[in-house]
């Protein structure tokens, strides 16, 4: 039986078709073989001329008719409006270069409304360059459907890239189509419903003793004593200085991060400026580095410039080989190894199983929330040192083989 025709939704027949009337609907090997149309009649040309069509091309019949239904409701809101031919003849290549210097000039921000990160833009930057420009670059930005990026990421799973990077490929493509969405420059976002990997479960949690081991281990540990025992990012412990350090409060303030090309930059987020407790496991390593220096230099580097996480990392590595050989000889299992990442990982999970809240121990780990609760509590100048006690009291009875009871950790 027929399909009862659908008003402004059309099926466009390869020009080989020879009876329309009688084609399946099969003829056109296009991704996207149908089009669907509203017409907005507040529209008004460069000569006077009103009324114009809003077309858009799908996979299938009913992804045209459910996208006319919902656009002849935005046309009538204007949530949507048509565009000139000049703006819906652009490149993705184009888009991609206007919308990345807007971002590096501060003046395109992300969802939280700030600044994109320098690190954040270099990382879009290649991604976009290596994986998705050179398929799609010379698309029309607007006509660039679900389909064609359905097919893109099933190619780059085919070429063997993890799941990870698939996904993070199409972040910043997302980014661009949610701010010309805003624009009224599109009318449909084809990232929206693309569905993508997840970033999988590279990272891990050391157990406190697994840690004093790694540590004990090490020739200079104390960037990974940072990490384990407080939690710090990577950039934020490479801009950490010594005012910054305040072993007599017990408190550390996160106040900048370090790019490794850009230098000194804002934390993260607005969350990530914060004050972190100084527990009686870091104490020891951080007294050494803080006393009789100057209030500038970098705790965890020279007076002038932040430790090379490269050259930390290869230390790390060539001590912890030279240990495993010689248990290997022992017949000794080797020292678990983990990442700076991992280690502030652990920081938080020894946090939650010490009874430290979620919500404090996310204030101390810097993430964001947009829970509401969350925004109208604030942290009490005692509830640090309490919670410094709750984590120092778990971190030693798990070193020591004893279980803390989290209800009496509070």
């Amino acid at each position: 039986m027929a399909r009862k025709a659908t008003p402004g939704v059309l099926y466009i027949h390869s020009r080989e078709c020879d009876d329309h009337e009688r084609c399946a609907k099969t003829c056109n090997p296009s991704p996207t073989p149908w089009q669907a149309w509203v017409f907005d009649s507040k529209y008004v040309d460069a000569n006077g001329k009103r009324g114009k069509k809003i077309r858009q091309r799908f996979a299938t019949h009913a992804a045209a008719k459910g996208w006319r239904a919902d656009a002849t409701r935005d046309v009538r809101h204007q949530l949507i409006r048509a565009t000139d031919r000049a703006t819906t003849q652009r490149t993705l290549r184009e888009e991609v270069t206007e919308w990345l210097a807007g971002a590096e000039a501060g003046e395109i921000l992300n969802k939280r409304e700030e600044p994109y990160k320098p690190s954040v833009l270099r990382n879009y930057e290649l991604s976009l360059r290596r994986r998705i420009l050179p398929v799609l670059g010379d698309h029309r930005f607007s006509e660039i459907s679900l389909a064609d990026l359905l097919a893109l990421k099933e190619k780059l799973q085919g070429e063997g890239h993890a799941g990870s990077t698939v996904r993070n490929s199409f972040v910043p493509l997302a980014a661009i189509y949610r701010r010309a969405r805003l624009q009224q420059r599109v009318t449909v976002d084809p990232t929206t419903d693309l569905p993508l990997p997840t970033s999988g479960t590279r990272d891990r949690a050391a157990t406190p003793t697994e840690a004093e081991t790694l540590l004990a281990a090490l020739p200079a540990p104390e960037v990974w004593a940072g990490a384990f025992y407080s939690g710090l990012r990577l950039g934020e412990l490479r801009a950490l200085r010594v005012r910054n350090v305040d072993l007599e409060a017990g408190t550390i303030s996160v106040e900048h991060s370090w790019d490794i090309k850009e230098g000194e930059i804002l934390p993260k987020t607005k969350s990530s400026a914060r004050k972190v407790f100084v527990s009686d496991h870091l104490k020891p390593y951080l007294e050494p580095l803080v006393e009789d220096r100057e209030p500038e230099a970098f705790v965890f580097g020279s007076d002038l410039s932040p430790f090379d996480p490269r050259a930390v990392a290869r230390k790390a590595e060539r001590a912890l080989d030279k240990i495993d050989k010689a248990l290997a000889d022992d017949e000794l299992p080797p020292v678990t190894r983990y990442t700076l990442h991992e280690a502030r990982h652990s920081f938080s999970t020894w946090m939650d199983h010490s009874g430290v809240s979620p919500d404090r121990a996310n204030r101390y780990m810097g993430h964001s929330s947009s829970d509401a609760p969350s925004r109208y509590r604030h942290l009490l100048p005692t509830q640090m040192g309490e919670d410094r006690k709750l984590f120092d009291a778990y971190l030693s009875g798990a070193v020591a083989g004893k279980v803390v009871a989290l209800s009496a950790a509070g």
